[in-house]
């Protein structure tokens, strides 16, 4: 016990000791006019790679919006792109909407409003909204995706899984343009052209903006390719073709598209042209068969018949059902369209004048 307390009153000895000494040589020091300064400089760490000034050029005009229908309940995107002295207008997704007996906006400050459906589009999956302008925030700057890219930064503002994640940000890049997608339609198929990003877009990012690094929206996103096997593959409207329809939506009109009266089947289909007894050459696997013209329709008065097998249309080439209403609804009314068919094994070129 005596030893233990010995050893312990040499060590206070000694530290004493070491701390008297370390203080003569500091006053030794400077009475001798030599001085140990220490320096401490405040370190400003920048990131050169930084979207901060990008995302707050529209993270306050990127809304929420919830939907409910008689018997169902959804939740999507959106952003204000327009605003005037009473209202503010939000462009979002037709299926965001669709069906809705009442929708609500919410900003990201957590400001709900009522919204008023003004018009929509179920082929291109665009609606138009009217908001109280006492909710907006921000409005959005519209670009234009033809200027951009492939390998552009993009990114992504949404609110996927609804209020909980409202407001997230996602950033990626622009991994393809022109992309035609299939999408499934009440009333058939449908090909949508579109930009592809692998920015993450998950459920109730639909209807949100796609962005450049300026800032600026270059897109809707509109729908996502879910499969097992493929991941990072997001899909967004081009902005440009968007804001082509935009100003008749906002005055309640309904898109109309041209028609050319022909009832077709897949050149592939082999059932159904078995089950109409429709006599195809079996070297013909694409195109699109007619198999009835109406009476008195644009197709009719251009000579089209039934059994022609049609091919391209203004010099593309036609591969189905589905690709050759793509190509027809890149015209408006009153265009002409050239139609490339097949009749009796031979090639042959029509114009068809289209109507509504």
């Amino acid at each position: 016990m005596i030893k233990k307390y010995g050893g312990y009153v040499l060590t206070v000895i000694l530290s004493m000791a070491i701390g008297i000494t370390g203080t003569y040589f500091i006053l030794k020091d400077k009475a001798i006019g030599k001085e140990i300064t220490k320096t401490v400089s405040e370190v400003n760490i920048t990131e050169e790679n930084t979207i901060k000034p990008s995302i707050d050029k529209i993270y306050k005009a990127s809304v929420l919006i919830e939907a409910k229908g008689a018997r169902s309940a959804s939740s999507g995107s959106g952003f204000v792109y327009k605003q005037d002295g009473k209202y503010g207008y939000v462009l979002t997704n037709n299926h965001v909407v669709e069906n809705a007996t009442s929708v609500k906006v919410v900003n990201v400050e957590g400001v709900e409003v009522d919204a008023t459906v003004l018009g929509t589009d179920v082929y291109m999956d665009i609606a138009v909204l009217r908001i109280s302008k006492e909710a907006i925030l921000q409005v959005a700057t519209i670009g234009d995706s033809s200027n951009s890219e492939l390998g552009d930064t993009v990114f992504t503002v949404g609110s996927p899984e609804g209020r909980e994640y409202m407001g997230t940000v996602t950033k990626g890049i622009l991994s393809g343009k022109d992309r035609e997608v299939t999408v499934k339609l009440s009333n058939g198929s449908y090909i949508m052209s579109v930009l592809q990003t692998d920015a993450a877009i998950n459920p109730g990012n639909s209807g949100g903006p796609l962005v450049n690094i300026n800032g600026e929206v270059i897109g809707i996103n509109s729908l996502k390719l879910v499969e097992d096997e493929i991941e990072g593959m997001g899909f967004a409207l081009p902005i440009e073709e968007v804001m082509l329809y935009v100003e008749r939506l906002e005055n309640g009109e309904k898109i109309t598209r041209p028609t050319v009266g022909l009832e077709l089947i897949d050149a592939s289909n082999s059932y159904l042209l078995g089950y109409y007894q429709m006599n195809i050459d079996t070297s013909i696997k694409e195109g699109a068969i007619i198999y009835r013209v109406v009476d008195n329709s644009p197709a009719a008065l251009a000579g089209l018949k039934s059994g022609d097998v049609i091919t391209a249309v203004d010099n593309v080439k036609v591969t189905d059902v589905t690709h050759f209403r793509y190509l027809l609804y890149k015209h408006s009314i009153g265009d002409k369209m050239k139609v490339t068919y097949i009749r009796d094994g031979k090639e042959n070129n029509l114009i068809v004048q289209l109507t509504q």
